[in-house]
């Protein structure tokens, strides 16, 4: 992936129930910085984001702990 990484969080704003999204955060790992350079951030339903982690699966991807 030539440093890019993406992190995954579940969000859900307002005090009402709503169905449930995911926020994908794409970023590149830089050498000279602490901290990863954000490239794009969206949000995906609850089924947008089962049907992105199915792939990313397929892919090889695997959960894994927070990277930083």
């Amino acid at each position: 992936m030539s440093g890019d990484s993406e992190n995954w969080s579940s969000t859900n704003s307002g005090c009402h129930l709503t169905e449930p999204k995911a926020e994908v955060i794409t970023c590149e790992l830089l050498p000279d910085q602490e901290i990863p350079l954000l490239k794009s951030r969206r949000e995906l339903s609850r089924a947008e984001a089962l049907k992105l982690w199915d792939e990313k699966r397929k892919a090889g991807w695997r959960p894994c702990s927070p990277q930083w």
